[in-house]
Parts: C-alpha cells; structure tokens; sequence
C-alpha cells in the first residue's frame, strides 16, 4: 500500500515542476493546465465515495490489482498524449478514476491491518513514503522536463505499478464484509452530484466570478447567465443541496433497514468529523502553494523544471523526516498540539517567504522557510489520519476512508482553483494598472476590470516561454517597459497569493482546536459504542499531555 501511496504522490509532484512546460508545448494557458489538475480532482472527488466501498463487496486483493491496471492505461494515454484533450482523457479522467480507488483502499488496509502503537507507526510510514514521492518527484520531474520530456514522467510510472502488482498477492484477498451488501443508488448519484457541482463550482468561479458574471459563461453555443450571475453560484449550490439530500437519504434508508452508502454515525462523529474538516483545510494549503510556487520561480526567478525542484528538496527532506520519526512522540505530547506545532510551522514559514519574495530571491535564502513548512506537513501527517480514522470502528473503515478522501478531493481541487485563480488574477491586475500608471491614464474600475479580462483572453503571459512569445512582438521601447512590469506584478501576485494562504493557515488553526486531544484505540472505539461506561481512561493508547 504504501508503493502504491508512492506512486500516485510521484505522479501529481512530477507534474506541479512541469506545468510551465506543458503549457509551452501544447501551446496553451496555464489555465488549461490548471483544469487538467482540478478535473483529476474532480473526478476522483466524485468517485471516491462509491468506490471507498468496493472492499466492502469485493475481495481486497482483486480490487487493488484492477485499479493499478487501470491507472497504467491512463498513464499509457497521458505519455503519448498529442494535445490537451488527450492529456484530460489520459490524466484527469482515466487516472483520476483509477486514483479514486486507490486512496482510500489505502487507508482501509491499513486500519484493518494494525492496531494502537502500530496503526500509529504504519500511519507515520505512509505520510513518509508520500514525503518520499514528493522529494523524488520534482528532482525527477524537474530533471526530464528539462533534459528529455515530461512525458518519461509518466512512463516511468509504469514500472512501479508492475512492482506493486507482484506484491499485491501479499494483500488480504477477502472482502471486508461477510455478508456484501448491495450498492447504494441513491447515495452514490447524490454524492456524485454533490461533489461534481461543488469542485466545478469552484474552477468556474476564479474566470466567471463568485456571484455576478465576470465574462459571458457560453456552453455549446448557448450563454448561461441568469439575472447576470455567475454559473458559480448555481453549481455551489447545487452541491451543498445535494449534499444535503445526501444525509437525509442516507438517513431514511438507515431507518428503512437498507444499508446506506455512508452509515449515518459515521456522519455525525464528531471526533472524526474534526479530523476531516482539518484534513480538508491542509489540502486547501498544500494545493494552493504547490501551484503558485512552481510557476512563481520558473516564470519570475526564472529557474529550469529541474532547480525547481532542487528548491523544493528542503520540504520534502523535512517531511519525511518529521513524518517518519513523530508518531512515537504522542506518548509524551498530545497528537492534537503536535498537529497544531505543526500548522504554526506552515504558517511561520508562508509570512518569512511573504517576506522574502523578490529579485534577491535564491534557493539558499528560500531553503530554511521551505524546510519549515516542511516540517510542519510531516508533523500534521503523523497524526491526522490516524487520529480521524481511529474515532470511526473498524468494521466501517471503507466508508470512514471514502469521506476522508471526499474532503481531501474537494479541498484539492478548492485549493488549486481558488488560490490558482486569485494568484493569476492579480498578476493580470498588476500589469493593467501598472501600464496605466506608466500612460498616465486614469479609468473607472469597471473599465479596469475589463482591461484585465481583456489581457487574460488576449495572451497568456504567466510563464517565462509566454512573456517572450508576447514580447518579441514588440518594440524595443515597449519590451523594456513591459519586462519590469511583467516581473514587479508576478512579484505582487506571489506576496498576495501567499497572505491567502497564511489566511487558510490561520483557518486551518481554527479547525484543529476540534481535535480530540487523544487518538481512539480501536479497540477502545468498539467499546464505546457498544458499552456507554467505556471511558478513555481504559484506553492503553491514551496519551496525556
């Protein structure tokens, strides 16, 4: 599981070096690209919940080795891909859907695999491994894009499936459940739509806007825009509606004796409800900073695919480290201030970045920051999951998993979307207001905003290749204009986009102070909900401040 763990992790950390690249190749936007990245996540939102069952129903064993098999097709259609449809078909449907069972699969595994100490320590190794991928990733990455092709990215991929798949015979070839129940229907069409409208939702709402029409929303020749609002809106809230339809359904064929795709005390656990909604949040984070930061020192520092990802070495150096070695700590210090040292580190280490950002900007002065946020991943990933799936019983790990990496999806795609979106738009805003200044000409904020919606349709101009293609269009007089401009507004964009995060830091500090400070063992969790005396006195795995 854990290989498996480290070959979905290698994929997604050997595109983010990457994405600057595609873009010049496929002669595209960064914006399609982007898409690319929030359908993967869209995709594996959507079927993550229905397919979180299928150990339920099936023999483990035979459900791993059919999801690798079709993870190596996507990888297949991906590497070869000639254009960016067959790179969304490749990578963001095919892979996504493959990725959908692989992630919580993984997580049921190891619940079902280990108790107490060791859930901890299997736990600790997984976010290690992940740590791993995402050190060799970006080198790797970083050194084919730049050297050879991207595209031996994803080929390489295919090697490690082939190595988990011998492996595989060494996975439990039963199914969870004695008695395999039917597929829920219902649940799985509401849940689809829930998160399907939720994440579309999101992407749409950096280019459409939030609630009025930024630009003309046209699908297929018909524009689709009521009372002049954003299509945003609507997708949002069909997602919270249909989420809401979700619970009641679930609830009513609870009552009705028919099992439910999700059980409804799984839903209204508080301990592991914390536990998803601090999940949730750090993926929004980690989402959002692995996409500015990329395209931040390829387009303005100017550093190949390769430095790229020697930049980032100090982070997945610390998380490793801190994953690997901090899940013995809860015995001394609560899990709950451990995750919480954690979310301070990120947070430290966004503002002295925030502070850094500029033309004297190199990997040495970036290391120290880089490697704190680090350390604060790995200390937050040595606890959190186990923590969340710890407070659900075992006998429900599959469903518990499912919405764990339903809130992981969705917090992705918001991350990527959002912060994406936000960084971008004010790079577009510096350029049109810094032109301005510079004609001397003053206009009224509508006529600004059109000026910047205007240049984003106009040229794509956020990587290094796509600033040269626009300004060798130019005269001499208006290229050494613009070259300080391009770099002083991608300088803002990246101080603005990382105040956003430290906001998400900050909200993500909130949502930790629901922790439970102790982790539930097993064993312990199936006492409390069949016996009301049990008390988390009697927990061996109690940990104490």
């Amino acid at each position: 599981m854990s290989l498996t763990t480290f070959i979905v992790v290698l994929n997604a950390s050997l595109m983010n070096v990457a994405i600057p690249t595609m873009v010049d190749e496929f002669d595209t936007t960064v914006t399609v690209i982007q898409g690319a990245v929030a359908l993967y996540s869209l995709v594996t939102a959507a079927l993550v919940l229905p397919a979180g069952t299928l150990p339920s129903r099936h023999s483990i064993r035979r459900v791993l080795a059919v999801a690798l098999i079709v993870y190596a097709g996507g990888t297949v259609v991906a590497s070869i891909s000639w254009n960016t449809t067959i790179l969304y078909l490749g990578w963001s449907l095919i892979q996504g859907s493959a990725a959908a069972v692989i992630f919580p699969l993984t997580f049921t595994v190891l619940i079902i695999s280990y108790e107490d100490d060791d859930r901890a320590k299997a736990f600790g190794l997984l976010a290690g491994v992940s740590g791993v991928g995402s050190t060799i990733g970006p080198i790797i990455g970083g050194a084919l894009t730049t050297y050879a092709s991207w595209r031996w990215g994803f080929t390489l991929q295919l090697l490690g499936v082939g190595v988990v798949l011998f492996f595989a015979q060494y996975v439990s070839p039963n199914p969870l459940s004695e008695t395999p129940s039917s597929l829920d229907k219902g649940g799985t069409a509401l849940s689809i739509v829930g998160s399907t409208s939720l994440i579309t939702g999101f992407v749409l709402s950096g280019k459409y806007g939030w609630v009025v029409e930024r630009r003309p929303f046209v699908v297929g020749g018909m524009q689709f825009n009521p009372l002049g609002t954003s299509p945003a809106i609507w997708l949002l809230g069909v997602g919270l509606l249909a989420f809401a339809a979700f619970v009641q359904y679930e609830r009513r064929l609870e009552r009705a004796g028919k099992p439910p795709l999700v059980p409804l005390h799984v839903l209204t656990n508080r301990p592991f409800l914390a536990g998803v909604l601090t999940y949730n949040v750090r993926s929004i984070v980690s989402a959002g900073f692995f996409f500015i930061f990329p395209v931040y020192l390829q387009a303005v520092l100017g550093y190949t695919a390769f430095e790229t990802g020697i930049a980032l070495l100090p982070y997945s150096l610390a998380s490793i480290a801190f994953s690997t070695v901090t899940p013995s700590w809860r015995k001394h210090i609560s899990p709950k201030t451990l995750i919480q040292i954690g979310i301070v580190c990120m947070g430290v280490a966004l503002v002295v970045l925030y502070e850094q950002t500029g033309p004297g900007q190199t990997i040495l002065t970036m290391a120290l920051p880089v490697a704190l946020y680090g350390a604060g991943v790995g200390l937050i990933l040595a606890q959190i999951t186990n923590m969340t799936m710890s407070a659900v019983p075992t006998a429900y790990s599959a469903e518990a998993s499912g919405v764990l990496n339903v809130s992981y999806s969705i917090g992705f795609s918001l991350g990527t979307a959002v912060v994406g979106s936000y960084f971008l738009g004010h790079f577009y805003g510096g350029v049109v207001d810094r032109v301005l200044r510079a004609e001397g000409e003053t206009v009224s904020a509508t006529q600004r905003t059109d000026l910047v919606i205007a240049l984003e349709d106009a040229a794509e101009t956020a990587t290094d290749a796509t600033q040269q293609q626009f300004l060798t269009q130019l005269t001499p007089a208006q290229r050494q204009l613009l070259e300080g401009i391009f770099e002083a507004a991608m300088f803002d964009a990246q101080r603005a986009a990382l105040l956003l995060l430290v906001l998400f830091v900050l909200l993500l500090l909130i949502a930790s102070t629901f922790l439970p400070r102790q982790i539930p063992g097993d064993d312990e969790t199936n006492q409390s909900e069949s016996s009301p005396d049990a008390t988390p006195e009697t927990s061996e795995t109690t940990v104490k401040d």
